[in-house]
């Protein structure tokens, strides 16, 4: 039988001051399969996830899926309606981490749109934010949502490419069928279903949701964003949004609500989050997404609502995402390290400069934090400011030493010992990967000594920073003992290098 999400048609839920109510979604139960045997085909962590006390499971998930089409005219605004169009039938996929002690888990599903930007699903934001989901017991998520994941298609980077799920283990996955991303979106509201409502086969074994935030990154947060604008109002499967770094694509600020072979319905050049949703919305942006990748456009002021944060020092992809993250079991200061390497994955990723290896992942874990806090308590992140530009809008505002001002401020950029930059690598529009990494550049001998006469003065800048991100809600104590940590055992001149591979 269908669950129908039923809410109040009052202005708070599904009504408008100057417009008729949004009617609540029907959502279909989706017939689950699983879980299945072995491993599913998924590179995220490396580690085993019950050293961390999690399990894992993949469960196949099938029905019929609607596109969308628009019921009134898109603007910048955000408010948007849709009605169902076309329909289709589909049969895709879910992996699921969740805690093995059931008291281990906070209640809370990071319901996570996976990333085909490389061709085969990636789990960006679990690998981003996997310490924190262990350490508080969240169960994960990942939706293979797209069809680019499941059956292949067109790529943004030519030099990025893996197989997708039926091409990479057709013995496995040859029976998914993905009938385009115009159904896309309620394919991913109908995962949300057989995680939060399950019939015969529970996603979260003996697990029951109580939360769903869902989240995307880059390619996936451009379609989370149209998802948010056209469906945020019609259901409460999903309580907030994480949408982290938000792109430009062509003339676009967020993805197509159809496409071919079904009619192409765009969106605007500026698309800022519907300020009428009654669900926490937190944009985590980087130095690259917000110039660079053009979301500087779509910024908006905080409300009761929404959170935007925007971090200095930081690229829309690092040495965490590539390379350390997928070790980290969360005890470990070298993650938080300042590192030199140009070839994070050689033959895969290698970059003329070293990549950025700035704190985003420390500023995503204190946002999905506050989010989740948001929900539970009531008590909404910190507001922060943004990103310091000129006076067109054009280019950052930069301190003595190369860092960008304003934003959400971190230890590496207020007791730095290097210039980290979301840019550097050259033009994104040449379809280079290495122009998402950005640079990470040690100060010479000389200005790391005027800035810390000795070792004991840059661990107390740091100390000092670290303290004070935390009490402003920037930073959750467990990583800033691990910043900590990292600068108390670091050279002076502070410079750990990861040598580029032969």
């Amino acid at each position: 039988m269908c669950a129908i999400v039923i809410f109040s048609l009052f202005f708070s839920a599904c009504g408008d001051s100057d417009g008729p109510a949004y009617p609540a979604l029907e959502v279909p139960d989706p017939v689950v399969e699983g879980p299945l045997e072995g491993n599913p085909l998924l590179l995220g962590t490396l580690f085993n996830l019950a050293d961390v006390g999690y399990e894992q499971a993949e469960f196949f998930f099938a029905g019929t899926a609607s596109a969308y089409r628009d019921d009134n005219l898109f603007d910048s605004d955000g408010r948007w309606r849709v009605v169902p169009d076309a329909s289709a039938d589909y049969k895709t996929r879910l992996v699921v981490y969740r805690p093995i002690d059931p008291l281990a888990f906070n209640g809370t599903v990071i319901l996570e749109w996976l990333n085909v930007t490389a061709g085969a699903d990636g789990p960006a934001d679990w690998v981003t934010l996997h310490t924190e989901l262990i350490r508080r017991g969240y169960a994960w998520v990942g939706v293979s949502a797209q069809q680019v994941g499941v059956e292949g298609g067109d790529l943004f980077f030519d030099d990025v490419i893996s197989p997708p799920l039926k091409e990479a283990n057709p013995e496995r996955y040859g029976s998914l069928s993905h009938p385009g991303d115009s159904f896309a979106y309620d394919i991913f509201t109908q995962a949300a279903q057989a995680v939060r409502y399950p019939g015969t086969v529970a996603p979260l074994g003996d697990l029951t949701a109580q939360r769903i935030i869902a989240a995307g990154e880059s390619q996936s947060a451009f379609y989370l964003t149209t998802y948010v604008n056209t469906l945020g109002r019609r259901t409460d499967l999903i309580d907030a949004y994480f949408i982290h770094s938000r792109v430009h694509i062509g003339d676009a600020a967020s993805a197509p609500l159809s496409q071919a072979p079904q009619a192409e319905i765009t969106t605007p050049a500026v698309v800022r989050i519907r300020d009428d949703l009654d669900k926490p919305v937190l944009v985590l942006q980087t130095e690259t997404d917000v110039l660079a990748l053009g979301s500087f456009a779509d910024r908006q002021d905080d409300s009761d609502s929404f959170r935007l944060w925007e971090v200095p020092g930081t690229a829309h992809a690092d040495i965490y995402v590539s390379i350390a993250g997928r070790f980290d079991l969360g005890d470990d200061p070298a993650v938080a390290a300042v590192v030199e390497n140009a070839t994070p994955a050689p033959g895969f990723i290698e970059c003329d400069k070293p990549i950025n290896s700035g704190p985003l992942h420390f500023a995503a874990k204190a946002a999905i934090a506050g989010l989740n806090r948001w929900l539970v308590d009531g008590d909404p992140p910190p507001e922060a400011e943004r990103l310091a530009l000129n006076d067109t809008g054009d280019a950052y505002q930069f301190d003595a030493y190369g860092n960008v001002l304003g934003g959400v401020r971190t230890p590496y950029v207020d007791a730095p010992i290097a210039r980290f930059s979301g840019e550097g690598q050259g033009d994104i529009e040449d379809g280079s990967v290495c122009a998402l990494f950005g640079t990470t550049e040690i100060f010479g001998v000389e200005t790391l000594l005027d800035l810390y006469p000795d070792a004991a003065a840059y661990a107390v800048a740091v100390e000092d920073a670290a303290r004070d991100a935390v009490n402003q809600g920037f930073l959750l104590s467990e990583d800033a003992e691990l910043i900590i940590e990292a600068a108390r055992v670091a050279d002076i001149p502070p410079v750990i290098f990861v040598p580029d591979a032969p």
